[in-house]
């Protein structure tokens, strides 16, 4: 993506979020080029009158006019600048939470995708560890306010030369290249530090992370920590050092142009004082205000390019950033048929899977139907494909061969939503949040049904310990934001995660290695009761513990990611020879 593209989509980006700020930033640019026009030209008239008929009345006219005006920006500089202070950590918040709606706005798929894992990572990255977005925000403002003010100190030296006007701006042209051609430097550079960064940003973050605190003291990984950021510390330096000595050569040239910019105006002006070589002399008010637009003229010149170094930088850091958001959304890939639910048939028909970037198919022509109400266990071993199966079917991915039909149309082919409000899952790395545990369960901020969060809460087995806590059900989970919210066991956990997935009514339940973390008794107990919790509901389990298969219609057996058996307990526990039968006893034993 070219910079003008980018540049276009960054202004959508800005508009849509912050408009408030920008309207703000362009009002202070306005403004400022304003003021900057006024003081060069308001003193020719005071010092015109001064030198000419000095009279009291036009004396204090424009000494009244240049001491209002200033007073006037002045004021107007301090409220802009109170504004944009108050309204810049806004900004900050809103363009994070921007980022955040995109992520979670994303196909599940691309968040497991080596390259878009790669992608989020750099966008976040420039994003927050550089500031990049609010930079360029005040950074493009402050472009244009000096661009403004060079068009109106332009126009100023017109009305003094159209000559030395042009040599002036064919100056500027050359300092633009010089400009240009630092900016491709420092792309190149910048193509090669950001991996660099984003390492060092790793470390660093861990260093800071409490999650690994016990892991850093227990195994005396600080020295190799600190090492490793050193490391990249150095690596930064070393290439930034080469860029540097080329930006003292071009900026070297830059200074030489403006400086004799800068000469020649001042030249060209004070002859026009002294001399009638160019034209008719101007007078002392006339000869300030022109040496003012000149020294004005260099000034913005050196910051226009300074200006436009800067943006070409931070378009560069933001290409991952720009590069994430227009990725298409997910209600964008997949609209279709409104599900009218509930789920009466599953059918699986010659599946493949391979995940992105591998050849190495996952799932290999996977076949079988599921009815109404069953409930099917999948067990395999490591690896065999079991949870793929299940991502599948959430439509969190897209089989590469194959179809799955849920009442008897191809899952991608209906409306993402209404397809997934007829679906709960309780994955094995599920997350549960700083909310309190009833805001956990119901997923929703207001308008629960408590009624409904109490009996799941005690079918699950959470009673006893929701009536230790002050608050109950209205409890924080996690003590990171309210030192009187709870801490719950893993086990405990597991219980709110399934809990939550039964409160969603859904008429198709998917439990991952739900209750892992918890001990055999427990797990035995939830099992008992979930036909019961699930009722008439369709359900897959997955558990590396056989047990949980007895209570299950069918066993859905994977074995290096094709189906090698799908029956009941008793029909597979005949087969000698079946992986089934043989992970069974082999589990059984252990527990003998």
């Amino acid at each position: 993506m070219n910079n003008w593209k980018k540049l276009k989509l960054f202004l959508r980006l800005s508009w849509k979020t912050v408009p408030s700020y920008i309207v703000l930033l362009l009002v202070h640019t306005l403004v400022s080029g304003a003021q900057v026009a006024l003081n060069v030209v308001l003193p020719k008239f005071l010092i015109d009158e001064l030198t000419g008929g000095c009279e009291v009345r036009g004396l204090l006219f424009f000494g009244g006019l240049v001491v209002g005006s200033n007073l006037f920006f002045a004021w107007m500089e301090r409220f802009m600048k109170r504004r944009m202070d108050v309204q810049h950590t806004y900004v900050s918040q809103k363009m994070e939470q921007l980022l955040g709606e995109k992520v979670m706005s994303l196909p599940y798929a691309r968040l497991e995708d080596p390259y878009y894992l790669d992608l989020k990572e750099r966008a976040a990255f420039a994003f927050l560890n550089q500031e990049a977005m609010l930079n360029l925000i005040t950074g493009l403002a402050a472009l244009l306010q000096k661009g403004s003010t060079l068009f109106g100190l332009t126009v100023i030296l017109l009305t003094l030369s159209p000559v030395l006007a042009a040599v002036l701006l064919v100056l500027v042209g050359v300092m633009v290249l010089l400009q240009k051609r630092l900016s491709v430097e420092l792309q190149k550079i910048h193509e090669m530090i950001l991996p660099i960064n984003r390492r060092y940003g790793y470390y660093v973050t861990l260093a800071f992370s409490d999650a690994i605190q016990k892991d850093i003291r227990l195994y005396n990984m600080a020295g190799m920590l600190g090492d490793r950021i050193d490391w990249y510390n150095q690596d930064m330096t070393n290439t930034f050092d080469t860029f540097r000595r080329q930006e003292g050569f071009y900026m070297g040239l830059y200074n030489v142009i403006n400086d004799l910019q800068a000469a020649i105006s001042y030249g060209y002006v004070g002859l026009r004082v002294v001399t009638d070589w160019f034209g008719r002399r101007i007078g002392l008010g006339s000869f300030t205000m022109y040496v003012n637009a000149a020294v004005q003229f260099s000034a913005n010149i050196t910051e226009f390019g300074q200006r436009i170094v800067d943006l070409q930088k931070l378009l560069g850091y933001l290409d991952p950033f720009m590069e994430l958001m227009e990725l298409p959304e997910e209600t964008e890939v997949l609209e279709g048929v409104p599900f009218t639910g509930p789920v009466e048939s599953i059918v699986f028909e010659k599946v493949d899977f391979a995940y992105p970037g591998s050849e190495k198919k996952v799932l290999d022509q996977v076949s079988f139907s599921v009815k109404k109400g069953e409930k099917i266990a999948v067990v395999g071993l490591n690896g065999a494909g079991k949870t793929t199966l299940i991502k599948l079917l959430c439509r969190l991915y897209q089989p590469c061969g194959g179809r799955i039909l849920v009442n008897g149309q191809d899952i991608m082919s209906y409306d993402y939503a209404s397809y997934m409000a007829q679906l709960a899952a309780v994955f094995q790395d599920y997350r549960l949040f700083a909310f309190t545990i009833e805001e956990n369960i119901s997923c929703r901020e207001t308008g629960q049904d408590r009624n409904k969060v109490e009996k799941l809460a005690a079918q699950v087995g959470l009673s006893e310990k929701i009536k230790e806590l002050p608050e109950g059900l209205r409890t924080l989970l996690g003590k990171a934001y309210d030192e009187e919210g709870t801490e719950l066991s893993g086990g405990q956990q597991q219980k709110v995660a399934i809990a939550r997935a039964l409160y969603k009514d859904a008429s198709l339940i998917i439990l991952d290695e739900p209750t892992s973390a918890l001990d055999p008794l427990a797990e035995a107990e939830i099992y008992e009761n979930f036909n019961d919790l699930a009722g008439g509901k369709t359900a897959f389990y997955i558990s590396h513990r056989m047990s949980s298969s007895v209570f299950c219609d069918k066993i859905l057996v994977i074995e290096d990611g094709r189906v090698a058996d799908f029956a009941s307990h008793e029909e597979l526990m005949k087969k000698e020879d079946g992986l089934y039968r043989r992970m069974f006893q082999a589990q059984a034993g252990n527990y003998v």
